[in-house]
């Protein structure tokens, strides 16, 4: 395995936060790298949705408790 195989590969892994599975040896580089990145974007898109989603359910809240309630929640 090439160098920037192993490093895509790593990337791969960080992103999957545990070891691919043997299969995806098979992938090229450019391949691994796409994957990882598309990865990486669904990740960021769910955190996102789930911090707008938060917002919106804050607005439940007393407006005098919202600050409280925030901060118990999101430490």
């Amino acid at each position: 395995m090439s160098t920037e195989a192993r490093e895509r590969r790593e990337q791969l892994s960080a992103e999957l936060r545990d070891e691919p599975a043997e299969s995806f040896g098979q992938l090229t580089p450019e391949q691994l790298t796409t994957l990882a990145d598309a990865l990486k974007r669904q990740r960021e898109s769910r955190a996102a949705g789930l911090n707008e989603a938060a917002e919106e359910a804050l607005k439940l809240v007393p407006a005098l408790a919202r600050g409280p309630v925030r901060r118990i929640l999101f430490r």
